[in-house]
């Protein structure tokens, strides 16, 4: 009767795919001798166009709104272009300068 009522629980469910999850770690942390790190595989490629960019394009954008609120209090600290670097420019660059997948900016050479 116990057995049974904890086979029907919401608890039996999530600590079956827990433990399962745990099985196949190891498997998830295997990786190829051969493979080049610094390859850029397809799903970074498709992570990095569908919510990558669109994100760091969003935060370029929104980070240019609010150094124009914040420059007058930048300029009588003196951190204008500090300021300009953190809100602008790195997601600017990141944005637009990276290739795609790649987790650094700059442009790759081949």
């Amino acid at each position: 009767m116990k057995l049974q009522a904890f086979r029907n629980s919401t608890v039996a469910r999530p600590l079956v795919l827990v433990a399962a999850l745990l099985l196949c770690q190891p498997a998830f942390a295997a990786t190829d001798e051969d493979s080049d790190p610094n390859k850029v595989s397809a799903m970074d490629m498709t992570g990095d166009l569908l919510i990558g960019r669109p994100l760091l394009l969003t935060a370029t954008v929104l980070g240019t709104a609010i150094w124009l609120v914040a420059l007058p209090f930048s300029a009588l600290g003196g951190n204008v272009k500090d300021s300009a670097e953190a809100l602008i420019g790195w997601p600017a660059r990141n944005t637009f300068e990276r290739c795609l997948g790649c987790p650094t900016a700059g442009y790759k050479k081949d």
